[in-house]
């Protein structure tokens, strides 16, 4: 990279950091009044992908149906087994493209107590061991300590590609360039213990209950984590590129557990930390 060109991106990079987080937390949450705090815990579930955004894909499933499925089952699950004491709310509930900013703001309206976005992991079509790799991966935000994190993400961040606006929208942010993720480790989130723990959850019943092999709780630089004003957990259910993983996500046994795992957690942590609304109304401040 020439001079002139690493100054011209440090000029963009200080750009990103200074108004991108502002544009996601106040700039998109204007466009509609925050709930009202009714006692009740609330939980986002973000189904990863939708309509024209396909996710990653198998010989014959594509990801934003697994993630839609196993989040109406969850969402299921909590009205039937805790009724009210929990209110669901579902960035979306049908297969249609919601961008990755318009997802946290839905959260942030909703004035969450938590946060989970649902994903399927994959990895290169040329990589060894594509058929055969397996395991849940449950994500906070944080700096990617190793290639394969900042892989993932880059993949998952990859999506605002798709939106008509999306250069203006993130002020110049590049999810194809790992220089971009410098971002991520200079911002402070507020709610890393609390989201630590969340992970730990998931992936404890993802593996004891789901029977998921355990590739450990991780972090790395996820947009739509990052906008987010409660704790936040993106859960990589498993690999879509390995056929017996698609077989198990095709199947309702497979997606029940996977479901049913993630309320354990979630019902884990609501009695670790219930709802909070003094927290909720400093959430809900723009």
């Amino acid at each position: 990279m020439s001079l002139a060109a690493s100054h011209s991106f440090c000029r963009r990079l200080v750009a990103v950091m200074i108004l991108l987080p502002a544009m996601i937390l106040t700039g998109v949450t204007a466009t509609a009044a925050v709930a009202e705090d009714d006692g009740r815990f609330v939980l986002a579930i973000d189904p990863g992908h939708g309509g024209n955004d396909l996710g990653t894909s198998g010989s014959r499933l594509h990801e934003k149906n697994v993630t839609l499925q196993v989040a109406r089952l969850l969402r299921d699950m909590l009205a039937e087994r805790l009724g009210d004491s929990v209110k669901v709310v579902m960035t979306r509930d049908a297969d249609i493209f919601v961008p990755l900013r318009e997802r946290a703001a839905i959260a942030n309206r909703a004035n969450a107590d938590l946060f989970v976005s649902i994903h399927v992991n994959s990895i290169a079509k040329r990589s060894r061991g594509r058929r055969t790799i397996k395991g849940t991966s449950v994500y906070t935000l944080g700096l990617h300590k190793s290639e394969a994190n900042l892989s993932v993400a880059m993949a998952e961040n990859a999506v605002i590609e798709l939106e008509e606006d999306f250069s203006e929208a993130y002020q110049g942010f590049d999810p194809n360039v790992s220089e971009s993720y410098i971002i991520f480790e200079l911002g402070q989130n507020r709610n890393m213990e609390q989201s630590l723990e969340m992970a730990s959850l998931a992936q404890h019943f993802l593996v004891s209950h789901a029977g998921r092999a355990d590739r450990e709780v991780r972090q790395a630089g996820f947009l739509v984590l990052w906008a987010t004003k409660m704790p936040a957990v993106l859960v990589e259910l498993d690999f879509m590129c390995n056929p017996d993983i698609e077989r198990y996500f095709g199947t309702e046994r497979g997606r029940k557990e996977l479901a049913e795992s993630l309320y354990l957690a979630v019902d884990a942590y609501r009695r670790l930390h219930p709802h909070n609304p003094a927290a909720s109304a400093r959430g809900g401040e723009q």
